[in-house]
């Protein structure tokens, strides 16, 4: 069956099956980006909806913003805890192996008091005085990047730009061996992997490469005790919440930093240009007026949602949307949904680069587990639009993305374009 074929079915499917039977845990419903007409149908008839069968077991979808926003905000009831199943829907996901032969905690799969302690460990690195140390790299980076593109010569501009320069920042905020930066984009797409994703055959491979970084990281570790300077390896062994973690916790630490500095920049950056190019009146918007980039770097993040969800475990019943939720249920927070609420987003489907509160969006999350990193992910992307805008008259896209098949990641293996100057 064609792509196109399969998304005609799914959005048929979306339509006629019963309203109890709707799974959108399903990864090849993002694969073929037909996740919209499902979640539009739940938001409209079940916002709180529990699906009793799925590859993950039974959760809870929670679909509009207002009740996402309940959950994210409520740690006391809606738990991260890993030991309870994390903040992934697949349990399995932040083990090494499905029968769980380790467990790799991390501060966002924490609550309170534990989670604020390793999550302060690693806040200076996005400290306003150390981004603005940061933003002069990043510039620098970024011309060279763009500089080398082919114009006129059709491209992939995923392993071209939003992998290269996204892998660039990841070694430079870990201090990592610059020429073999790429082994960090590798772990990312290895950390968030299923067997049968394409990026992993079996539990077992997984395993293998995450104990590989471990190994890679523990001697960085090492080198940093010895010689700290201003990087996330160092802040985590020096930090008196985070100096004993145990190497489970510590490798956690280091894959939930690399795929969170990674996935939302990454996907954002090519997400801005697929964007740009389906929303042409946009496009001449923003190149008429160039300081248009400050909200329209937020609404690329709303519009591309690079993250699809975040789940919790409820350690207490609770009441949502007219439902019961109990205690041990699997809860899901669709942000991939909240970030089309009709109710709480004006014409929500559109990309508009000129929105009047750009920033009224669930891509970073809320509460006490909102995005560490935020204004970087924010920083860089203004900072490759502004030189964009000084470099090239359009950013051409030539054929259909193809999207990664996850749940949790929303994003783009590929985007072919071609540069105009």
């Amino acid at each position: 069956m064609t792509a196109i074929a399969s998304a005609a079915t799914e959005m048929s499917d979306a339509t006629s099956l019963p309203i109890d039977r709707i799974d959108v845990s399903r990864p090849e419903l993002y694969e073929h980006n037909a996740e919209g007409e499902y979640f539009r149908r739940l938001r409209r008839e079940d916002p709180v909806h529990y699906c009793a069968e799925s590859a993950y077991g039974p959760y809870w979808s929670i679909t509009k913003y207002k009740d996402i926003m309940a959950v994210d905000t409520n740690h006391q009831v809606f738990s991260s805890e890993a030991g309870l199943g994390g903040i992934i829907i697949e349990d399995g996901i932040q083990k090494s192996s499905s029968e769980g032969a380790i467990d790799l905690p991390n501060f966002i799969a924490m609550d309170p008091p534990r989670h604020d302690e390793q999550r302060k460990a690693v806040s200076p690195i996005v400290a306003p005085a150390n981004l603005a140390k940061l933003e002069g790299t990043i510039r620098e980076r970024v011309g060279r990047v763009l500089d080398g593109l082919p114009i006129g010569e059709e491209f992939d501009w995923v392993p071209a730009v939003s992998i290269e320069l996204t892998t660039q920042m990841l070694a430079t905020l870990f201090d990592f061996p610059f020429e073999e930066r790429s082994r960090l984009t590798r772990w990312s797409d290895v950390a968030t992997a299923e067997p049968g994703s394409g990026i992993v055959d079996s539990w077992e491979q997984r395993t293998k490469e995450l104990m590989e970084c471990a190994a890679c990281f523990q001697g960085l570790w090492n080198e940093r005790l010895e010689n700290p300077g201003m990087d996330l390896v160092s802040m985590l062994a020096h930090s008196p919440a985070t100096h004993d973690m145990t190497p489970e916790n510590y490798l956690g630490n280091v894959l939930l930093l690399i795929v969170g500095g990674n996935d939302t920049t990454r996907n954002s950056m090519s997400g801005g240009v697929l964007a740009l190019d389906m929303n042409p009146k946009e496009r001449e918007k923003l190149y008429a007026n160039p300081k248009l980039i400050d909200s329209m770097v937020p609404e690329i993040i709303r519009w591309q949602t690079p993250l699809a969800h975040m789940r919790r475990t409820a350690v207490a019943d609770a009441e949502l949307g007219g439902k019961t939720i109990r205690k041990g249920d699997k809860v899901v927070m669709w942000y991939v949904s909240g970030n089309r609420d009709e109710e709480a987003i004006e014409r929500p489907d559109d990309f508009i680069i000129d929105r009047e509160r750009p920033r009224q969006h669930l891509s970073f999350g809320f509460g006490v587990h909102r995005c560490v990193g935020n204004r970087l992910a924010e920083m860089q992307l203004k900072i490759l639009w502004e030189e964009i805008l000084k470099r090239f008259s359009r950013i051409e896209v030539t054929g259909d993305p193809m999207r990664v098949r996850s749940n949790f990641v929303r994003g783009y293996a590929s985007l072919p374009v071609r540069i105009h100057a």
